[in-house]
Order: structure tokens, then sequence, then C-alpha cells
């Protein structure tokens, strides 16, 4: 069995995503010992942002190799069996080197297709678990509700192609105090202690 592990947060050891994403590997190696795991930081090597090129439109030429990059990034997404991320909230939604990284895989023909009825997802045999961090308090009983554009953004891309029930771990309010902080990363640890390998 193959996982993909994201991670986006610029804040390396700092980082609350990137400890529950870990702890969620962790988790799922435990339950799967013969685990295949395949790493990338996407905030340590970000893949540039979408041109012309990469939709094959014109001469706006993006680097051959990256390119590539964007055709390696399709493949470890289609191979994975469980896809791992760890999405920090960045001025209300997901960080610019995550965007990039969707921007590789939404790709017409592989991950989705279009119908005479809509669009169909074509991923939908996969597993996604997310490790969310937010600075606020932005659930569905704060007045900053409207601003949550991490989770909605990602459930809705998620569905789109095909993967209808995207896990979710949320720790919140981290930049509201240092209680909060430890109080928000122990709930989400441990709520990623207890996932099933299935």
């Amino acid at each position: 069995m193959k996982l993909l592990h994201l991670d986006a947060s610029i804040l390396g050891d700092h980082s609350v995503s990137r400890a529950v994403s870990a702890a969620i590997v962790a988790r799922i190696e435990e339950q799967i010992p013969d685990l295949e795991i395949r790493y990338r930081d996407l905030a340590e090597a970000p893949p540039s942002h979408l041109t012309a090129a990469h939709l094959g439109q014109g001469e706006a030429a993006s680097p051959p190799a990256d390119l590539e990059l964007g055709q390696t990034m399709l493949g470890e997404f289609l191979a994975a069996d469980i896809v791992v991320i760890g999405a920090p909230m960045y001025n209300f939604t997901i960080p610019t080197q995550l965007k990039a990284w969707f921007d590789r895989i939404l790709v017409a023909g592989k991950t989705f297709r279009y119908t005479e009825s809509g669009p169909e997802g074509l991923a939908g045999d996969k597993r996604v678990i997310v490790a969310v961090s937010r600075g606020g308090l932005y659930g569905p009983e704060s007045p900053a509700t409207a601003f949550e554009h991490v989770e909605t953004y990602l459930r809705s891309v998620f569905a789109f192609v095909g993967i209808e029930t995207p896990e979710i771990i949320v720790a919140e309010g981290i930049m509201t105090g240092p209680e909060q902080r430890e109080q928000a990363l122990a709930g989400a640890l441990d709520q990623a202690s207890q996932l099933k390998a299935a």
C-alpha cells in the first residue's frame, strides 16, 4: 500500500499542521507495517505557479523541468492509496504552494473528466486525511465562519475528483494564546492517534 504525505507550512518545526500530519502518518504506519511512504515538502521545494505552458497553450514556456515535475506529482497522487496533507490557513485559504500542487493534479482525463451530465471524478478510490491548522477561530459557531476557505476548498476540490469524504482534523485558535495552541494541538494529535487503518 502506498501513502503520499504532503506538507505546505512555511513554519518548519514550529508548524502545527506538520506535527499533526506527521502523527497521522505515524498512526497509519503502525497499522500498516509494509506501507510505502512518499514525502513531499511543498514549502521547501514548491512547484511554480501555473502557466500557459502547463496547459499546453501558447509559447509562454515553463521550464521543461517544471513540466516534468508536474507529471511526477500527478503520478504520485494517482499511485497513492492514502494521501495525508498538512494544510495551514494563510490569509483565509490554503498556502499558494499547496494550490500549485492542486494545479498539477487537477488534470482532465486523469483525475476527472467532463461528461454530458457534468464533471466526473476519477480518483475516488483514495483515502485522504488532512491536518488543518488555523490561527483564529473559524468553526461553525464562530462569527468568522464565512472567512474559512481551507476546509471548504479542500472538500470541494476532492469531491470534484471523486473523493467525497476526506477526513479532516482541525487545530484552530493556535495564534490566540499559548494555552489555546497547546489545547488545539493536543486535541488534533489525539484525533490522529485514534485513526483506523481503513
